[in-house]
Parts: structure tokens; sequence; C-alpha cells
């Protein structure tokens, strides 16, 4: 067998995305030449990788094999790499971290001058709902999780990033003055909610449901940029945290509506298995976190208090 780094790399970004155009997409590549380092490393074997059903790429049973494999040789390969980089005294390894997507408008803000310090440092952060990324942290995949939301059934440490609320928001057509209103408002208006997973869906769905509140819920969309952009144009209305629609209000595209009960004060913790052992990179940044949050907080995110309405 002659095959190359390069198309491990390819075929595992294959076996990542079930897809020859989106792994191209990912890797920066044309959809012509992944299918050619595909083609190469897949005529090494008599056995079949994948088996393609319509335009759906499937993973064989032997192709997974193979991919667990091919990811172990490219580990090995990144710990030389990083062990060079050591005997340098540089610290050097990958820092692999999941996050509910609406944590994608906080986690950056704790990374940037971390990674410019530590520019030996390779990033995966994977943005996904609350389910998958308790899943990842479960399956010892990633370092830290980023959720709003406390896992029941995983013992894990925890750091707590910032605090957050969680409004009833509509779009400029609606004015909401007379407020604070009575949670019988829920009754009157369509709601947009997240999907099933989500921690956001989660916490709204604890209120209404302490609240004794019966609510008629209009859409459910799988992202908080999708709820937000169906709230601006005017599809219904949603109860979101305030973290992830900041220039929204600030530019009137977005009004925060005053109801009883309202705001669900929540916070962003970043989170931990207890069996864990953190590798030097994970330490080493959540040293950095628990030195640096303080900072971090009023220098980018000081503006949540200014926009909460108490």
């Amino acid at each position: 067998m002659n095959y190359t780094l390069h198309q491990l790399q390819v075929f595992l970004k294959i076996v990542e995305t079930k897809s020859i155009t989106k792994a191209a997409h990912e890797l920066f590549l044309t959809q012509p030449a992944v299918s050619i380092q595909f083609k190469n490393f897949q005529d090494q074997f008599d056995i079949s990788l994948t088996e393609v059903v319509g335009k759906q790429v499937y993973i064989t049973d032997f192709g997974f094999e193979i991919a667990r494999m091919a990811q172990k040789i490219l580990d090995e390969v990144n710990a030389i790499n990083y062990k060079t980089q050591a005997y340098k005294g540089i610290l050097s390894g990958r820092l692999k971290i999941a996050v509910v997507s609406t944590g994608k408008y906080i986690m950056p803000y704790f990374l940037t001058d971390f990674l410019k310090e530590h520019p030996g440092i390779d990033l995966t952060m994977d943005v996904t709902n609350k389910s998958k990324v308790l899943e990842s942290l479960e399956n010892n995949e990633v370092d830290f999780a980023l959720v709003s939301v406390l896992p029941q059934r995983l013992a894990v440490n925890e750091e707590v990033l910032l605090e957050d609320n969680l409004y009833l928001l509509g779009n400029k057509e609606h004015q909401f003055n007379q407020g604070p209103y009575k949670k019988s408002i829920f009754n009157e208006i369509q709601l947009i909610y997240r999907e099933v997973g989500s921690g956001t869906r989660f916490i709204m769905e604890s209120f209404f449901e302490q609240s004794k509140v019966n609510v008629r819920k209009k859409l459910e969309l799988t992202s908080n940029e999708a709820v937000k952009q169906a709230v601006i144009a005017g599809l219904g209305f949603s109860v979101m945290p305030l973290i992830g629609v900041h220039n929204e209000v600030m530019l009137k595209d977005l009004n925060i509506i005053p109801v009883a009960g309202l705001p669900i004060k929540t916070k962003w913790r970043m989170i931990w298995l207890k069996t864990k052992k953190l590798s030097p990179v994970a330490e080493t940044f959540l040293d950095y976190t628990r030195e640096h949050k303080k900072d971090i907080q009023d220098k980018s995110f000081s503006w949540v208090k200014e926009l909460s309405l108490e």
C-alpha cells in the first residue's frame, strides 16, 4: 500500500461529512481533486470503503474501521509535531471544544488572546445543539463543552463564564409598550421554537411548564440564527437569550417585550468530565479562563447588563 497522509485526511473528511462536495468545501479543495484523492485511496483496497445510494454517500463497516485507524495515524503525526514544538519550549497540542449554537457568540472572545499567546495550539470547535454537545463530552471526544443547561446524568466540573437573560422578542412592527404584560400574552401570540435537544428550547419549555401557560407553537427551527431571522421577518415571536441578539436589538430590528416572570436568568458554563485528565493545553486554557474572565466580561459583554430590563 502507498497511501498518503493527504489521502487519509480527505477520507476522514468524507466520513465526517458523508459527502464529497461538503468534504471539498471544508478542505478548501475542488470536488474533482477530492474525488481523485479518494479514488486513489480506495483503489488500494479490495473491499469498498463507501456505498453511493442516489446522491448519498454511505460509509461501509470496513470504511469505518479504516477511518478509525486513519485517525490514529494522523493523531500520531500531530503528536510528533507537538512534541517537536514542546522541545522548543512552545506549548502545543490540540484544544477541542463543543459549543451549543448560541455559545458561538461567547466562546471566541475567551479564545482569541489565548491562542495569540500560544500559536502552537490547534483549535477544534464544534458548534451544534445541546444534545450533540453532551454526546461529544460523554464520549470523551472534546476537552470542554459550553452549555447554558447543566447535564443531569453526567458528572461534570464547571466554570461559569457569563450570565445571560432570556426575553420575549418580536420584530420592529410589534410595539408592546404597556408592559410588563401578564404571562397570558403567550396564549395570544404565535411562538417560534428551537428544535428538540436545544438548550434554549429546554429553558423556554421549563418556564412555560412552571408558569402553567399554554402556548401556540408556530414554527420549529434548527438554529438560533434561523429563529432570529424568522422573528425579524414577522413569522412570530420567540424567547431568546440576549447574548445572541445584541446587534438586532441595538438596531431595533428586534424589540424586547416586557413580560411578568421574564427575563429568565441563565449562566453560560464551560464544563468538563470529572473523570477526565486534562491535557497540558486544556489545563493551561482553564487557568487562563479563570484568570482573565472578568476582564473579558468587562471588555466584550458589558452591554448585556446595559440592555437588560429588570
